[in-house]
């Protein structure tokens, strides 16, 4: 289950498991109790298995940062996030998919081929030679069928920044009408804002008042987090928006570590995450992220002591937690926060950033999170099976772990010597504690097939004992 380092070497992987099992149909299933959420059965799709909490998350979720989360009307859930360094793949917006309730991720390339021309030549004409390395921190909103999206490049280190815009009509990159139209910078820095006060023009976060004015929250370390006004349906700043800026969050200390501002409505409150202190030192990373809530979407935003985050307030909501590190550049859709953090389980990549998911609960009015460490175990193996004919053989694995682990499954005809992952069968979060996998067809599987189950969550990985199928002739008893 832990996260694909290579897509060259996926794609190889998936090659060698279609020759191997391709003639087989697949099932697995999670037993045991569902949480559903609010709304999922009336948009005309299942409710999600997924608890509260933690969601633990197989295939490509690395390298990540700054994700974008949208969960679709179709039931996909999509995220963008901060392009390749070196510009890598073009440098620019990234995208990955799910289609399974956020359980596996697969990368969908990147909203472009190479970063948009204007900014290289905004960022030589300074003279100072430094062009962007990637696009940073994008965030999508969608207002009148428009889904438009918001990315951000600089010169790191420095505010000398852009925020810009590109707009499309789908997120379906299979639709024939979708293009991510390129509509050029929204606001930049250095310059002055809310009266004299210096910004950072990155991270931007999108939010509509209650009477429908756009607003974007703007901001990284300098003064902190500002509100400004935008238009629809441009998406770009409404007059006086720089000067009628309004001051959200200040940590009132040196460097004022604050940045990555999302603006989302829960219940008549609008509430600010915001990731606190310094992002993307690897596992030396301290991000956090802290929240504050208010009845206007201009505030004041206070934190739950009733400290407004404008004068140092905020309360932290996730931190650092066992191999999650630096959790941050956070965003919400559909009740589920989404975040990078520094992957300290991951042995082959110490620190590598990856996807993070917790479904937020909600107690007195403030989100919550479960920061409980509890690495996978397998309490109970899947058990031998014998079978006939095309007739199918099902395998279950009792498992345990916080946040609840996935389960994949692995197959090997070789005795144990090589291991292959079946297709085409899903992981599952094991909600209930239990993961099932069918073979449909398993007499078309050779005699002797050994089948094991991998039980991973954030905090660690297992492996289950393996369980033997054994094919037998027709007319000859099975046990």
């Amino acid at each position: 289950m832990r996260r694909s380092l290579s897509r060259a070497r996926a794609a190889a992987a998936g090659v060698l498991t279609t020759a191997l099992l391709g003639a087989s149909l697949v099932a697995a299933t999670t037993v045991g109790p569902a949480t559903a959420t609010p709304g999922a059965a009336e948009r005309g799709r299942p409710a999600p298995t997924a608890p509260t909490g933690g969601l633990s998350v197989t295939g490509e979720t690395s390298p990540v940062h700054d994700p974008a989360l949208v969960v679709d009307d179709d039931g996909t859930w999509r995220v963008y996030t901060t392009g390749l360094v070196n510009r890598e793949n073009g440098g620019t917006i990234q995208m990955w998919s799910s289609h399974d309730e956020g359980v596996t991720w697969a990368h969908d390339g990147t909203v472009w081929d190479e970063i948009p021309a204007w900014i290289d030549e905004r960022f030589a004409a300074d003279g100072d030679g430094a062009l962007p390395d990637n696009l940073w921190a994008p965030e999508v909103y969608e207002h009148d069928g428009t889904y438009y999206l918001y990315y951000s490049a600089s010169r790191f280190g420095t505010n000398t920044s852009v925020t810009a815009l590109a707009t499309n009509t789908t997120l379906d990159p299979d639709d024939p009408d979708y293009a991510w139209v390129d509509q050029g910078p929204v606001i930049d820095s250095p310059q002055e804002i809310a009266g004299g006060k210096t910004f950072n023009a990155i991270d931007a976060g999108i939010v509509e008042g209650a009477d429908g004015t756009p607003y974007m929250a703007i901001g990284s370390y300098w003064y902190g987090i500002f509100l400004v006004e935008l238009e629809w349906p441009t998406g770009k700043l409404a007059d006086g928006a720089l000067e009628n800026a309004t001051h959200l969050v200040d940590r009132m200390m040196p460097g004022n570590p604050v940045e990555a501002p999302y603006l989302t409505r829960h219940d008549g409150w609008y509430y600010l995450f915001v990731s606190f202190d310094r992002c993307c030192q690897g596992l030396d990373s301290t991000y956090q992220v802290a929240v504050g809530r208010s009845r206007d979407v201009t505030g004041p935003f206070l934190d739950q002591d009733g400290k407004d985050l404008a004068d140092g307030g905020g309360t932290v909501l996730l931190s650092s937690h066992g191999a999650v590190v630096g959790p941050g550049g956070q965003s919400v859709s559909d009740g589920v926060l989404a975040f990078h953090y520094y992957d300290g389980a991951n042995a082959e990549i110490p620190g590598f950033p990856t996807l993070g998911l917790q479904r937020l609960g909600w107690e007195d009015g403030w989100p919550v999170v479960d920061q409980a460490v509890e690495e996978p175990t397998v309490t109970k193996g899947p058990r031998d099976a014998t079978v006939r004919g095309n007739r199918p053989a099902t395998f279950d694995v009792r498992v345990a772990g916080t946040p609840v682990p996935v389960v994949t499954w692995e197959t090997s005809e070789d005795d144990g010597a090589t291991w292959s992952p079946p297709a085409p069968a899903p992981a599952t979060r094991a909600t209930g504690g239990t993961a099932r996998w069918t073979l449909k067809h398993a007499g078309r599987e050779p005699d002797g097939l050994l089948v094991r189950a991998v039980v991973a969550n954030a905090h660690g990985e297992v492996r289950s004992e393996p369980a033997r199928l054994d094919v037998v002739a027709p007319g000859r008893p099975t046990r």
